[in-house]
């Protein structure tokens, strides 16, 4: 039962260090995501963004299997 803490409090930091970092790069305003305002309401898709971040996940993903 030692590795589930580890486990946990370090994928909590990795979303700590992966929100900060998203402050500064504007990953989710890319050209192609749909921003429809009308009055109070926003909506946010984002479309493009979606897609690079599969792209980049499927190609660590595929690298690291590689190694394996």
């Amino acid at each position: 039962m030692n590795s589930l803490p580890k486990l946990i409090m370090t994928i909590g930091v990795v979303l700590i260090i992966v929100g900060f970092l998203m402050q500064f790069i504007k990953l989710g305003r890319l050209p192609g995501d749909i921003i429809i305002r009308k009055g109070n309401t926003t909506f946010y898709f984002p479309v493009v963004t979606s897609i690079l971040l599969s792209i980049v996940l499927s190609l660590i993903f595929y690298v690291l299997g590689r190694f394996r």
